[in-house]
């Protein structure tokens, strides 16, 4: 009897045959967990407080937005196994290893929030109940003791702000009142001294209130401010027609488009500098670091008024005679822009 002979295969063969085998799977997986995705249109996803993976998983798949849950959990363990609350943008095409890394990182949606300078408050909170990337209320709830459950003016600084998207508006409100108290620190640590007759970082910020009521212009600030602190170094009345304002919105700190009128002056309040000396028990506003700064480093005038120039800016005066004459003049141009 003849034996056949068994054919020999290289040893290099089975060798080349497994690499590409392995290429295939590594290629496959690579497609499946990195590019294959039916996420067909951008959406928005939350990712709840204490959601399990699989709840999630589960979630993701109710929305269209993988087709295997199996393998987007085994994208979150190779991810380091957990995910972070909050809302996400899952744009289209993402496949369940992005939106896993995402998960994992809190690579949230993030939205920037504006709060200009010179707002009360009362005006703040108005403005973040009609945003609608925040969530939750302005007011704490019944027994709540927080820092932020008692908001004065003066307290919150304005500023822009990159935040999550769905971040609470007591959380927001807090993070202005950390910026204003790091702000103070920072004053308190630097040793500046407040220029006379003001003595603490209330007085500073009741002024820097009043200056940046008066002017949205930077450049004019620092004079404003020493048109007041000369008054106050004087002892005269302010005479600041936003403290009246303040008095008679009780803290909303705007007329809505009604015009403050000579009786106005005489509103009976201790925000009313027309009929009290010093300055106001407390800030009037919210204030930005211009009009801080112009407290704290006036320009050097000896102007005690100023009244509009009607071109955005005001006219400043040393004595009341001059101030009168300029008093006239921005009543013509009020009275030619009215004719117009």
């Amino acid at each position: 009897m003849v034996m056949k002979k068994r054919k020999f295969i290289p040893k290099n063969k089975y060798v080349n045959i497994l690499c590409v085998i392995a290429i295939i799977v590594l290629v496959a997986l690579v497609y499946v967990f990195g590019v294959y995705s039916v996420v067909r249109q951008d959406a928005v996803f939350n990712v709840s407080r204490g959601a399990s993976v699989s709840a999630i998983a589960s979630q993701l798949e109710s929305r269209g937005l993988i087709d295997m849950p199996g393998l987007f959990k085994l994208a979150v363990r190779a991810n380091g196994g957990s995910v972070q609350t909050g809302q996400y943008d899952i744009p289209r095409g993402a496949s369940a290893w992005r939106i896993a890394r995402m998960f994992a990182r809190g690579n949230v949606a993030a939205t920037t929030i504006v709060i200009p300078e010179g707002l009360t408050v009362i005006q703040i909170k108005e403005m973040l109940m009609q945003n609608p990337t925040l969530t939750g209320a302005v007011e704490c709830g019944h027994g709540t003791d927080l820092p932020v459950c008692n908001l004065h003016d003066g307290d919150l600084f304005p500023d822009t702000y990159r935040v999550a998207r769905g971040t609470s508006r007591l959380a927001f409100l807090d993070l202005m009142r950390k910026k204003m108290v790091q702000v103070q620190e920072n004053w308190n640590r630097a040793g500046r001294i407040a220029p006379k007759p003001l003595k603490n970082w209330n007085e500073i910020i009741t002024l820097a209130s009043i200056v940046q009521k008066e002017t949205p212009r930077a450049d004019e600030m620092p004079i404003v401010a020493s048109v007041y602190l000369n008054r106050l170094n004087d002892g005269m009345r302010l005479q600041a027609d936003p403290t009246v304002v303040y008095a008679l919105t009780r803290g909303r700190g705007d007329m809505q488009g009604k015009p403050l009128l000579r009786g106005h002056l005489k509103i009976d309040s201790p925000y009313n500098t027309y009929t009290n000396y010093g300055l106001p028990p407390a800030p009037i506003a919210n204030v930005g670091m211009d009009a801080i700064r112009a407290v704290l480093q006036p320009a050097d005038t000896n102007y005690l008024y100023f009244v509009a120039d009607g071109r955005g800016g005001h006219r400043f005066a040393r004595t009341y005679e001059e101030h009168m004459k300029n008093h006239a003049d921005w009543r013509m141009i009020k009275n030619l822009k009215n004719k117009n």
